[in-house]
């Protein structure tokens, strides 16, 4: 894949375009810029396959670049150094990106994954998805997330997933209107990102969103009721936690 990397620091560049000819054969480095107008004029000239994309720069920022453009028909991978907003976003929209200093092991997982979307033809969804993510966070709208899967990538309310259950390294959403989506990845990374909008770790296997709890059943063990009559069982190690978000104690 031809590639173009921008970034404002020389030894950024430097760096990353080395790494790239010694460990990801497979990409080509055809331009590189040190801002985004200049980046903005070199993807027009070359239509890249991939591009590697500093966030914070002088002038027009990362997401000022990609705002601007009329299409998004290439693969996308986000180097930042410390963004957490912009990284809480990527997660959300499920774009892949790298922290600064970047690590050998990680870019090449990245251009592999790059590699694979782009013969599956899905980057201009995902980047799609990252863009109304974005979006919804500065109007301060209803929060939504990107659900990759193996046929597409779904964006979904928030609000709407009533719980996840894990099994291995994959994760299920259950969704209020009674559908199932099955992502290929731990649930732990989804704790993280819904966590600060009301959802619970009650066990190793499941979180539940607040808002669709009915009752704490005491049976044979502890159990969360949901309005669906859906059971989920509250681990002891996880008890005291769960009562104090839902002011049981």
């Amino acid at each position: 894949m031809n590639a173009i990397l921008i970034d404002d620091e020389k030894h950024n560049l430097d760096n990353l375009r080395t790494m790239l000819q010694t460990y990801c054969p497979q990409v080509t480095v055809c331009a590189t810029a040190s801002d985004a107008e200049t980046g903005k004029g070199l993807l027009y000239r070359y239509r890249p396959d991939l591009l590697f994309l500093d966030i914070q720069m002088p002038g027009q920022t990362g997401f000022d670049l990609l705002r601007s453009l009329p299409y998004r028909d290439f693969e996308l991978i986000i180097v930042t150094a410390y963004d957490q907003y912009a990284i809480q976003a990527m997660r959300f929209a499920a774009v892949d990106y790298l922290l600064k200093p970047v690590d050998i092991d990680e870019l090449q997982a990245a251009v592999d994954r790059a590699t694979k979307q782009h013969k599956l033809k899905v980057q201009n969804q995902q980047l799609d998805n990252l863009m109304e993510v974005l979006r919804l966070q500065q109007a301060g709208e209803e929060q939504r997330i990107a659900l990759p899967t193996a046929r597409e990538t779904r964006l979904v309310n928030v609000a709407d997933i009533i719980h996840c259950e894990s099994a291995n390294n994959y994760t299920t959403f259950f969704l209020r209107t009674q559908e199932r989506i099955l992502v290929c990845k731990p649930i732990y990374e989804y704790e993280e990102l819904l966590k600060p909008h009301g959802f619970l770790r009650c066990h190793q296997s499941h979180l539940v969103n607040k808002k669709w709890i009915k009752s704490w059943r005491k049976d044979v063990g502890d159990f969360l009721v949901l309005t669906n009559e859906t059971e989920l069982p509250v681990s002891r190690g996880k008890k005291e936690a769960v009562k104090q978000a839902l002011n049981l104690m």
